[in-house]
Formats: C-alpha cells, sequence, structure tokens
C-alpha cells in the first residue's frame, strides 16, 4: 500500500509511526468536517434571544467569523514552521513550556475533544429518533439514577440523570464505530471523512438555496424594515433577558452572545494535530486551515441571512406554525428544521433531520481521528501512558484512540456533557490566546526559526484577535460566570497533575 511505503514520520525508531497521508483537499475536508456539525442549525435561536435585533444576529456571526478565520491564518504560521503530530499542543510546548502545552492535552482529553464528541454523538441520536422514534432518550435501559445538584459561588452543577438509555447507546456505538473505522488506519478515515463533509457541505449550501427561494413576505418586513432595531452602539440591554439582573453595552452583549457561534465555528485547528501526517505540511497546512474556515464562515453567514429571509427574527412560543414562532421560538432550537419545513411542510423536519445525521457523523469522524493525536504526541513526550505513544500495524494511534473513545462514552452516560459543553468556550478561548501570544514569543525568541509561511497581517490582526478574545474572556466571566469558573478550574486541575505525571514518570516505566 502507499501508505505503507512513506517513510516513517519518527525517526531512530523501528516502530511503525504515523505516515504522510493527507493531501490538501483531505486536509481542508478535516478543517471543514470538524466544524460543522449540528451547532449551525440550532445556535440562532438562543443568539436572537439574547441580542433582540436581526442586525446584531448577523454581527454575531460575522465577528465570530472574523477571528475564526485569523486565528486560522495565524496558526498557519505555527503549523507550517512545526508540522509535528500534535499541533496546538506542540506549539504551547514550544512557545511557552511543556507545563502549558500539558494543561492543553489534558483540557482537550477531559472536556474540549471529548465532551464535544459526546454531544455531537448525542445529537446525532437525537435526530435519530426523528426517523426512527425507538431511539428515545425516555427509553431507558438502566437508569442508576439522578445526581446532583450542587451550588457553588459560580452557580449550580446538576442535575444529572446517569444511566444508559436507546439515545445515548446509539451515540455511544457512533463513537465506537468510527473509533473502530480510525484505526484501521489513516487512508479509511480520510476516506469517511471526505465522503461525509462533501455531503455536508452541499447539505449547508442547499438549506442555504432553499431559505433564499422559499423567502416569506412576513420576515422580510419584520427583519429587513428596522434591520437595525436595538443595535446601536450604545444602547444598553437588560441582561439576562428572561431575568434581567444587568444592564450591559451593545459590545458586551455581542460578546457574551457568541459563544454558541464560536462553538460552531471551533475546531478548525483539528488539522494541526494531524500535521505530522499532512503532505507538503509548509504549503498545506496553513492552505488547508484558510481554504476550510473560509468556506465554513461564508456557509454559516449566508445559512442565518437565509434565515432571517424565511422566519421573523421573533416570534410566539405557543405559535402553531414555524412563521408564527420564529427563529427565537423554533420548535426546540431547531432554526434550520423550521427553515426546511416552510419551504417543504412536515417532509423538512425528516430533511435536516438526514443532513444532521450526515453532518454530525461525519463531524465526529474528524474529531475523533484527529484528537488522538495530542495524546500520542503527550505521550511521546512522556506526559501520558506510554502505550499511548504507539501505533498499530496500520500506522494508526489506536490506543490513543481507545482512550478518548473510552472517556467520551463515560460523558455520555454520565449527562454532564452539555453542561462541559458550557464550560468549553471559555477553556478554548483561554489556550487559543495562550497559543497566538506563543506567535509572539516564538518571533522573539527564535527569529531564526524556518517559518515558510508568515501569519497574514501580522502583528496587526493576531494582536486584534488576542484584544478580541480576552473582551470576550472578560465579559463572560462577569455576566456569565457559571459558565467560565468551571472551565477555568478544570484546566487549573492540570497544573498538580502535571508535577504528580513527572514524578511519577522517574520510577514508573509503564509511565515514563
Amino acid at each position: 500500500m502507499a501508505e505503507q511505503a512513506q517513510t516513517a514520520v519518527t525517526s531512530g525508531t523501528k516502530q511503525p509511526e504515523l505516515v504522510k497521508g493527507l493531501g490538501l483537499f483531505d486536509s481542508t475536508m478535516i478543517v471543514c468536517g470538524s466544524m460543522i456539525g449540528s451547532g449551525i442549525f440550532i445556535v440562532s435561536a438562543d443568539i436572537v434571544h439574547q441580542v433582540q435585533s436581526p442586525a446584531l444576529l448577523l454581527v454575531v456571526w460575522i465577528v465570530a467569523g472574523i477571528m475564526t478565520l485569523i486565528g486560522a491564518l495565524s496558526y498557519g504560521e505555527l503549523a507550517a514552521a512545526m508540522p509535528q503530530a500534535g499541533g496546538q499542543y506542540v506549539y504551547l510546548r514550544e512557545s511557552l513550556g511543556p507545563l502549558w502545552g500539558f494543561l492543553y492535552g489534558w483540557t482537550l482529553l477531559l472536556v474540549i475533544q471529548t465532551a464535544t464528541i459526546a454531544a455531537v454523538a448525542i445529537a446525532f441520536a437525537k435526530f435519530t429518533a426523528v426517523l426512527i422514534p425507538w431511539f428515545s432518550a425516555g427509553a431507558w435501559i438502566w437508569k442508576m439514577g439522578t445526581v446532583g445538584t450542587w451550588q457553588f459561588w459560580f452557580g449550580t452543577l446538576g442535575p444529572y440523570n446517569v444511566g444508559l438509555n436507546h439515545q445515548n447507546l446509539l451515540a455511544i456505538l457512533s463513537i465506537v464505530l468510527l473509533t473502530w473505522i480510525n484505526t484501521r488506519g489513516l487512508r479509511i478515515g480520510k476516506i469517511v471523512q471526505n465522503v461525509f463533509t462533501v455531503a455536508k457541505v452541499g447539505s449547508l449550501a442547499g438549506l442555504v438555496i432553499i431559505g433564499f427561494w422559499s423567502s416569506t413576505m412576513i420576515a422580510r418586513q419584520v427583519n429587513f424594515s428596522d434591520f437595525w432595531r436595538n443595535a446601536g452602539l450604545w444602547v444598553m440591554h437588560p441582561y439576562p433577558p428572561e431575568h434581567p439582573i444587568w444592564t450591559i453595552g451593545t459590545m458586551s452583549l455581542v460578546a457574551v452572545a457568541m459563544v454558541g457561534a464560536l462553538f460552531s465555528a471551533d475546531a478548525w485547528n483539528n488539522i494541526t494535530f494531524t500535521a505530522a501526517e499532512v503532505k507538503n505540511p509548509s504549503r498545506n497546512l496553513p492552505l488547508s486551515l484558510a481554504l476550510g474556515t473560509g468556506i465554513v464562515i461564508l456557509l454559516y453567514t449566508l445559512a442565518n441571512v437565509a434565515y432571517l429571509r424565511v422566519l421573523p427574527f421573533s416570534g410566539d412560543p405557543n405559535g402553531t406554525t414555524a412563521v408564527a414562532r420564529g427563529i427565537e421560538f423554533a420548535a426546540d432550537g431547531r432554526v434550520g428544521t423550521a427553515v426546511a419545513e416552510v419551504a417543504f411542510g412536515p417532509a423538512g423536519a425528516i430533511v435536516i433531520a438526514i443532513a444532521i445525521l450526515i453532518s454530525g457523523f461525519g463531524c465526529n469522524n474528524g474529531l475523533i481521528l484527529s484528537g488522538a493525536r495530542v495524546y500520542y504526541a503527550m505521550s511521546k513526550d512522556r506526559l501520558f501512558f506510554k502505550s499511548v505513544g504507539k501505533v498499530n500495524k496500520f500506522h494508526a494511534p489506536a490506543a490513543a484512540l481507545v482512550v478518548q473513545c473510552i472517556w467520551a462514552a463515560v460523558l455520555c452516560l454520565s449527562g454532564t456533557y452539555s453542561q462541559l459543553l458550557d464550560f468549553l468556550i471559555f477553556a478554548v478561548l483561554i489556550f487559543y490566546i495562550l497559543t497566538l501570544s506563543g506567535l509572539f514569543i516564538l518571533r522573539w525568541k527564535r527569529p531564526d526559526m524556518e517559518r515558510p509561511y508568515r501569519a497574514f497581517g501580522y502583528p496587526f490582526l493576531p494582536g486584534l484577535y488576542l484584544v478580541m478574545a480576552v473582551f470576550i474572556e472578560i465579559q463572560l466571566l462577569r455576566y456569565k460566570p457559571q459558565y467560565t469558573w468551571p472551565g477555568l478550574i478544570i484546566v487549573l486541575l492540570g497544573v498538580p497533575v502535571y508535577f504528580l505525571w513527572k514524578q511519577a514518570g522517574k520510577s514508573s516505566p509503564a509511565l515514563d
């Protein structure tokens, strides 16, 4: 096989290692496929609920898109200069030190990657239940009970319904299947990724076309006759909207409302985890980051314009039709489904359910394929179990894939994944801030490092990203403490774990 003939990525060993099997198209599909999940079909309802303005809905998505593009263009420099397995883990290790790389890998395994995999798998199962009602969350096979709630200074955790039901059984089986596929080698994993990503990019583009084609008079009148309502820079907004505690400015409102948009546009960095397997990485890594994020952000923006052309931005929560409920009160927040129902009637729910099944399956394949490479890299640095740093006869990091699979399955069973996702974006932004700070540090510490590609707009655009991200983090700490402190605590718990692991590694060959 062509893959087998590739030179081993890690030199100095006769053991099989990762092989270079990803071209530009494959890499771009990993970027697109990891980004597009179910979020774009759902989160606009919550954003509208917070901003109460059609203009600010688009502003939130556009600003999130600009941040994503700047981040991707900046990461291109790091990826081209250090095309190693682990990607962002390596950049943090090289710029800030091994502790920071470990904290990223720790948080990735504990929450960022695995909770996302669990949530995408549950969404996959939920929409399967639209087609096959047997996969219901209410049909329990084994229920351990309800755990929680617990009160903390930042808010409430729980309750969690722990156990196995038809829904999370399907979610776990989908994770196990995709993990098994990726243990069979990069070639099979990338074929699955390419097929499903092409299908879901086409599905999302189709939703955009449907939205423009099926526009309604009432949506155009309500949304565009007073497009900029409540969007003035100096307007003060009650927040949170359902039980106001504060009045906040428009910039702060956009920042706190961006959580859903940023989450939906996240995971673009996953291609860097597989950098050691990308052919001609100095060219293909920066290009795939730019192309992949550009395609997705364009589709996301157009999708929200399409939503505004079909559905009023607000409506009646008790409305009997999709148009009457509007974007804000779309049934279960399923804005994409509501648009399809306007175009196709009741069959629209099935159309979108199929689109989300394709989207979720392809998204999780990309997350599962790439995430394991970080734990593999940590093991190579003696910061994780030694066995996780080995590959099987198919040149796949099988042990790393299995560890990731087990923890994601536990999160599915625990019922905690949804709250973990709330904590996620704060932790994610912390590491984006640290990594882009590392870009500046490496320019200063290692000016002679070979850089086949230099960050577009440096230092202004990376600097702008840092300012925007820090501003968002501050606003989240001020106005959404229940979603920020837990994420910060999870990161900080990794500090003693790092030193304990370093100490244990000196005496235990299994950890060495």
